[in-house]
């Protein structure tokens, strides 16, 4: 609730019935009213506190024009706000022309009271209704401490906080990085799209030294996370009047609260990969959604008249497998490889850590080489690190983005490691790519089961490696030498091996169909993560 001022005052009924005129001082209407005073003093200017309104008939004040300049240069001294003065009883119709432009030359409004009043009832009324509402914004205070102590209590994150704001403030709320990009917003009462409409320019207008300051040519109320000199966003607060003191303590809270959840939070640009890991999130399963569009280009991604193209890259396996403590040591090291490649190739996008993957989505020009310019970006990151990338085909609208984020992944599910190729595409993945499409579905895993679980007992019981023997079997269709040699075996105990497998199949290895069949399990095994292959 805003402050009671001195126009506010005029509005109430007991006021209004003394048949109030403004004769000077009108610009200084909306100070704030702290207090109510009936005197005939002169020299009481040094007893009042900024903010007081003064009542009088006018009676003990001075004769001379001199005389009622210095008095109204004494009130406006201590910041009163204002002066009222009763006619009838020294001044009958009007006040003195030397006071009047004295007041107006110090900004301090002066009103005549046409009609008599009870100085009290004034009193009474101005006074229990300031009380009332320092008693509101008591316990709009005490609401605000309240509702961030079990925020903070509660380890709450950005999306908690910022719906305590929309809920205690009943605005559009905005947190936006150092960059001024949108990281997440609350919608208000207003229409949200011209309350973001051209954010990052009309927010890269507004400096400020101060922590928080209320900008007016957008009537935004705005709060620096962090420290001057490392500061990393801002919260913005939709606030189009002056703030109250209420409103600027919600927003210092909840600047509060943010700042100490990411001290508290082990990867300190978690917050940016946390809102790109629900646009991704959000893209894969409603992609056409207004809202979310508008939530990428606000995060960043431009979406009119671009091209758009997913990739994944995957730590690669060291030795035989990636061990479980390395993975987020290596999914880390990855995504900054990436952030930072795409930074270096100035392609906009949204990264984020996805199931174990770095995923991305990129933004191009429609005249864009995609294909360079995903070559170059692989390139950098291929450099840092060992990785498989997969890469989606290109589509030319955001809303088809679910497709090309969906089609690296299946790629990135097919490649077994990196080769000579940096990035693989649908069309170098093969039947790979169609088994890493039907790698969840559950007549693919019958198969597998059906074609290799008798081997598979029969290893785990025996320990004669004949999965490994049927492998290189299936990798070396020319060669049974070379098939040898790939598992350390002579040729007559490779032999045996595959003599076996025969019997514990009841199959015939020389027959096409079932080498074609048998290493079509071999693969989807290896791509469900479960064959020995995989490198999950």
């Amino acid at each position: 609730m805003s402050q009671l001022t001195v126009r506010d005052a005029l509005a109430m009924p007991v006021v209004r019935n003394a048949g109030p005129v403004v004769v000077a001082g009108a610009d200084g209407l909306d100070r704030p009213l702290r207090w109510v005073h009936a005197t005939e003093l002169t020299d009481i200017a040094p007893l009042l506190r900024a903010g007081d309104l003064v009542l009088m008939t006018g009676i003990a004040l001075p004769e001379s024009d001199e005389g009622l300049e210095t008095f109204a240069s004494s009130l406006a001294e201590v910041a009163a706000a204002g002066l009222m003065i009763e006619l009838g009883r020294r001044w009958r119709t009007d006040l003195p022309t030397a006071l009047v432009k004295a007041c107006q030359l110090h900004r301090l409004p002066l009103v005549s009271l046409t009609l008599e009043v009870r100085f009290a009832a004034i009193i009474q009324a101005v006074g229990e209704r300031i009380v009332d509402e320092q008693l509101t914004e008591l316990r709009n205070a005490e609401r605000v401490h309240e509702t961030f102590t079990e925020l903070g209590l509660g380890d709450a994150g950005p999306g908690d906080i910022l719906a305590a704001v929309q809920r205690l403030s009943g605005a559009a709320v905005v947190l936006e990085s150092d960059q001024h990009q949108v990281l997440d917003y609350l919608a208000g009462p207003g229409n949200v799209s011209v309350f973001l409409e051209d954010w990052a320019a009309r927010s890269r207008r507004v400096e400020s030294a101060e922590r928080t300051t209320w900008d007016t040519a957008n009537g935004w109320l705005l709060t620096r996370l962090g420290t001057r000199d490392r500061g990393w966003g801002r919260l913005v607060v939709d606030c189009p009047e002056p703030p109250s003191r209420s409103l600027v303590a919600v927003a210092e809270r909840a600047a509060a609260a943010l700042t100490m959840h990411r001290l508290n939070d082990r990867h300190r640009d978690n917050l940016t990969r946390r809102t790109h890991h629900e646009l991704l999130s959000r893209l894969l399963s409603d992609p056409t959604s207004s809202d979310v569009l508008r939530r990428c280009e606000l995060a960043g991604l431009p979406i009119e008249r671009r091209q758009f193209v997913g990739i994944t890259i995957r730590p690669s396996v060291v030795g035989d497998r990636l061990t479980t403590q390395g993975t987020h040591s290596a999914l880390d090291n990855v995504l900054a490889a990436t952030v930072h490649a795409l930074h270096q190739q100035d392609v906009p996008a949204l990264v984020c850590e996805m199931d174990r993957d770095v995923r991305a989505l990129l933004s191009l020009p429609l005249e864009s080489d995609v294909a360079g310019v995903v070559e170059r970006v692989a390139a950098r990151i291929a450099g840092r690190h060992r990785v498989v990338l997969g890469a989606g085909r290109a589509v030319h609208r955001a809303a088809q983005a679910d497709r090309t984020l969906r089609e690296s992944r299946q790629v990135a599910d097919a490649v077994r490691a990196p080769g000579e190729r940096t990035v693989h595409r649908l069309e170098d993945v093969h039947l790979r790519g169609l088994l890493a499409l039907l790698g969840d579905d559950d007549r693919l895993r019958l198969f597998v089961d059906r074609e290799l679980d008798a081997l598979k007992v029969h290893d785990a019981t025996h320990g004669l490696g004949l999965l490994d023997a049927l492998r290189a079997l299936v990798q070396h269709p020319g060669s049974k030498t070379d098939a040898a040699a790939a598992v350390h075996l002579s040729r007559a105990a490779f032999y045996g091996r595959l003599a076996q497998i025969e019997r514990v199949l009841g199959a015939d290895l020389d027959d096409p169909d079932v080498r074609v069949s048998l290493h079509v399990a071999l693969m989807a095994d290896e791509i469900r993560g479960t064959g020995p292959g995989s490198a999950s």
